[in-house]
């Protein structure tokens, strides 16, 4: 096996439509997310993370796929020394997660009567740490999507 895979599905109250915006808009990602998406969401166009106050933009951070509003796929952004610092995390464990190879995420929204199944999976370096981060992290970031979707606030932060 060359990847270790993370698939998160959860039911959401909305459009395709509305959850492509929420996916794709950045102050949108923001609210729910904490991070800044910013790209021309066509494939192969790049995609700027912005976290904390730090932007990363990287030739290799880019979309893979934009079937609006169906899937959605992206490679994950790069992890920068001084985005490290704005996060909190060591040199030590940046340095080993700069050293993966890079993941990918995959979302794919399925219209169901009034609501939206929303799959998400994100495939990693099978010998790496970022699986364990994102694994951890993904839940929180969907719930909070969900409910910012469904009333108009996301969670509060942790």
């Amino acid at each position: 096996m060359d990847s270790k895979t993370f698939v998160y599905v959860t039911y959401i109250r909305t459009t395709p439509e509305r959850l492509w915006q929420a996916l794709t808009e950045a102050a949108f990602t923001e609210r729910y997310w904490g991070v800044r998406l910013e790209s021309g969401w066509a494939k192969a166009s790049p995609l700027v993370w912005t976290q904390a106050g730090v932007t990363v933009a990287d030739p290799e951070q880019v979309v893979l796929v934009a079937d609006a509003p169906r899937q959605l796929a992206y490679t994950w952004h790069t992890f920068t020394p001084r985005w490290a610092e704005s996060v909190g995390l060591g040199e030590d464990v940046r340095a080993r997660i700069a050293a993966e190879r890079r993941s990918s995420v995959t979302f794919t929204v399925e219209p169901l009567r009034e609501q939206v199944k929303l799959t998400v999976t994100h495939d990693f370096d099978p010998a790496g740490v970022v699986h364990g981060m994102c694994t951890e992290g993904w839940p929180p970031i969907l719930s909070s999507l969900k409910t910012l979707l469904e009333t108009g606030e996301p969670l509060p932060a942790p």
